[in-house]
């Protein structure tokens, strides 16, 4: 058979890669999809094929899996791990079962680690591996993190992680990596790194892989982890049970259907780029602007148990705002500003503003919001550092004093200052650029270390 086409679909703001195969007959397989299928759907149509066989390699805990979905509105057969126990109709598969998918055959290899029903798919012609669909287990340059089922769990679910690797490091050394984590995803991965591989270019490259025993590869892997959304923690359960759902919108609310929602708790997401937000906002209202991290930081930053309302540019497309937020589990949004900013000022209700400021204009204390990763490798000296996820629960810790914000460009820092805004500051600016932009323009030597 001739070898088959294996599309990467991916997801650059989560970091994911979902893969659509052409089983050669009309018929598809796909990988570990998200919820949001516009991108499955138009490659599935331009290329006149029906989705035959949709599998999910574990239960995601970043974002909702379109398996149920795809079986609901298009017939497809759900292939997951039996020890999964999902509550949709799927078929249930453990180590070394096998599914015909019409010339080419999937084969189930138990590699636990990532979650505890994990499992690799390894595609084959005949008996010839083409290669293996490893989910969160074996990725490029790493592996998946193990610390997302319960903490108390996260080493011993490392050592099942080394067995694992070892495992899939035996097949041969020809075979097509093709994982679901990736640059940019927070269940690891190195960043800049290749999206897939194969089992020879990993074994010569992947740290993990050169871990001399098993302590070692765990110390290696625990020493790697960072912070997560705190949705992490929902998803999981939410795929267990399956998600069906239909196309989600962004309904229109007039200026004073906003403020009566307000005033029952919803609350406000501007998805508007900064210069826009720092010009003129609704007090009160949370920064994310829409760029491809914005449901990353949706999930991270705006509660999941109240009405959200969005205030959007003109040009941003509700589609987009709506799906992003969809597949993170955000399905309660109340809609959005019927007019946007503009209406909130033609009604003479009260705006905000952030003042903006370049690299030379960074003046007394600064606030760098950036991952622990990234303020190591050097930030301005005295800087105070908090995580910008971490910073709701931590705002007490920021003085009440003229405050320069920054991450790397600008946005997360926007975020952090609405946070700080809400929370009662009133002298907080946000640094257009990052650490590197202030010692360029300021001759000043970035400090590296916690």
């Amino acid at each position: 058979m001739t070898v088959p086409e294996v599309l990467p679909l991916v997801d650059v703001g989560l970091g994911n890669s979902a893969y659509l195969v052409d089983l050669g007959d009309g018929r598809a397989l796909v990988v570990d999809v998200s919820l949001d299928l516009r991108a499955t759907d138009q490659a599935v149509r331009r290329r006149g094929l029906s989705v035959a066989f949709a599998a999910d390699t574990h239960l995601h805990a970043d974002f909702l899996s379109g398996a149920r979905r795809l079986s609901v509105t298009a017939g497809t057969r759900v292939l997951a791990s039996a020890a999964g126990h999902r509550e949709f109709a799927h078929s249930g598969l453990r180590d070394g079962d096998e599914v015909d998918l019409g010339g080419l055959r999937l084969r189930a290899l138990g590699t636990p680690g990532h979650t505890d029903e994990h499992l690799s798919f390894l595609l084959l012609d005949g008996d010839r591996p083409l290669g293996v669909f490893t989910g969160g287990s074996l990725i490029v340059g790493a592996a998946a993190r193990t610390d997302l089922v319960a903490p108390e769990r996260t080493e011993e679910l490392a050592r099942a992680q080394y067995a694992s690797l070892r495992r899939l490091a035996e097949l041969p050394d020809d075979v097509a990596v093709w994982p679901t984590h990736g640059a940019g995803s927070f269940c690891s991965a190195p960043p800049g790194a290749d999206r897939t591989s194969t089992i020879g270019r990993e074994k010569a490259t992947n740290p993990l892989l050169h871990a001399p025993d098993e302590d070692s590869f765990v110390r290696e892997l625990l020493g790697s982890l960072g912070s997560y959304p705190p949705y992490f923690g929902r998803l999981a359960e939410i795929n267990r049970q399956g998600v069906v759902a239909g196309t989600p919108g962004l309904p229109s609310l007039e200026v004073a259907a906003v403020r009566r929602l307000l005033a029952d708790g919803a609350r406000l997401i501007d998805v508007r780029p900064l210069a826009d937000f720092a010009a003129a906002h609704v007090p009160g209202a949370l920064s994310l602007p829409l760029r491809p991290a914005f449901a990353s930081w949706l999930g991270w930053l705006a509660p999941h148990d109240r009405p959200l309302i969005v205030v959007r540019g003109a040009d941003q497309d509700p589609a987009e705002i709506a799906w992003q937020a969809a597949k993170i589990g955000y399905f309660d949004l109340a809609g959005e500003v019927a007019g946007g900013m503009t209406a909130w000022v033609a009604a003479e209700l009260p705006a905000a503003a952030t003042r903006l400021v370049g690299p030379d204009q960074v003046r007394g204390a600064v606030l760098d919001v950036r991952q622990d990763a990234e303020f190591a490798s050097g930030h301005l000296p005295r800087a105070q550092h908090i995580e910008l996820g971490d910073l709701p629960g931590r705002l007490d810790e920021v003085p009440r004093e003229p405050l320069v914000v920054m991450c790397g460009h600008g946005e997360r820092a926007m975020g952090a200052a609405s946070l700080l805004e809400q929370a009662g500051h009133r002298d907080v600016a946000v640094h257009t650029g990052g650490p590197g932009d202030w010692a360029g323009a300021t001759g000043g030597r970035l400090v590296s270390g916690g």
